[in-house]
């Protein structure tokens, strides 16, 4: 039999209904099954070429993002990489924290043999012209696509995001709150485009991203990462250096139980006087304390892709804050479990 591609809901607007079709910025999101998503979606199996199965770990708003959804997905994505019976992934998911899930995706499940493509939609799916069933279309598309040796054309954790575009999760930003092509690679641009069941790649072929560096590390990463539920992953939070910032903050945080601080710094990595004291005291006192620019487009000049190594440096990451926050909670987990 020939392998499936599978689709693994978690909601978000793709999922949403509005109240009202004419009014689609007034709804409800994950509110409709995979199942019904897929369903509706005229085509879907041709662009699969190929037998497809659907699987719903979670219902929920993007923004409302946890810990414990990340286990699940990590969880069903690991069976699936191992799974014979699967050639590709495909995860539909809201636009707020996609970028954060693409981010997390890239980092545990390191090389792939198996493309695994996150998508979404801007419009509920009961809009007079939602552009959740041509972006779930063209996410299948992509997942299915081959290269000229009859291998799998994508290798790292990419999402479709509206308009056919292709994003790498290193580069991938949300960047506008409404317009239907909401997400940019910056500087970098996008990896390339579906169109229809073909997908054109930018410089013609899609390279094994460099920082997945080593095998396949889903197994291992969901053998490290306890059941949030049970065991709360390490907490990291992001204070921003702005116009005005008061001390405290960072103090109030250690006091709570903090275990690692993004700064999201202004321009090329300059700090706020006030912050610069508190973070120097955070990483005296051993709090690991990273910075990243709050600029859209480009990096601090020294930046690098952090480590574990890096926990106790003052690190410029070349990582947008929110991702940023993540790599530091997968090195705090590391450092202590040796992953």
């Amino acid at each position: 039999m020939q392998p499936k591609i599978l689709i693994i809901g978690t909601g978000g607007t793709i999922a949403g209904m509005a109240d009202d079709a004419e009014k689609p910025g007034q709804y409800r999101a994950a509110q409709l099954s995979i199942a019904a998503l897929l369903a509706g979606v005229s085509g879907i199996e041709t662009a699969a070429a190929g037998p497809l199965d659907a699987v719903q770990i979670a219902q929920i708003d993007s923004k409302d993002m946890n810990d414990e959804v990340w286990h699940a997905l990590l969880k069903t994505c690991d069976a699936a990489m191992r799974d014979a019976t699967v050639r590709a992934v495909v995860i539909t998911h809201g636009t707020d924290t996609l970028e954060e899930t693409a981010w997390f995706l890239h980092c545990v499940l390191g090389r792939l043999a198996k493309p695994v493509v996150l998508t979404c939609a801007m419009r509920p799916a009961n809009a007079l012209m939602p552009d959740g069933p041509q972006n779930l279309k063209d996410a299948v598309a992509a997942a299915a696509a081959l290269d000229a040796d009859g291998q799998p054309l994508l290798r790292e954790v990419v999402a479709v995001t509206g308009g056919g575009e292709l994003h790498s999760a290193r580069w991938l930003q949300k960047l506008h709150p409404h317009r239907l092509l909401a997400f940019s690679s910056g500087e970098q641009g996008p990896l390339g485009w579906v169109d229809g069941t073909t997908v054109r790649l930018r410089h013609g072929y899609a390279p094994q991203a460099a920082d997945a560096a080593g095998d396949y590390s889903g197994s291992a990463w969901l053998a490290a990462l306890p059941a949030p539920a049970s065991t709360p992953w390490p907490w990291v939070e992001i204070v921003t250096s702005h116009a005005g910032v008061r001390p405290g903050m960072v103090e109030a945080l250690q006091a709570q139980g903090l275990d690692g601080l993004v700064v999201a710094t202004t321009g090329n990595g300059t700090v706020h006087e006030v912050l610069l004291d508190a973070m120097a005291r955070a990483r005296q006192q051993g709090l690991p304390v990273w910075r990243s620019s709050r600029c859209s487009d480009g990096l601090i000049s020294d930046a690098v892709l952090p480590g574990v190594a890096d926990l106790d440096k003052d690190l410029a990451v070349a990582l947008t804050p929110y991702k940023c926050r993540v790599s530091l909670q997968l090195a705090l987990v590391q450092a202590k479990l040796k992953v």
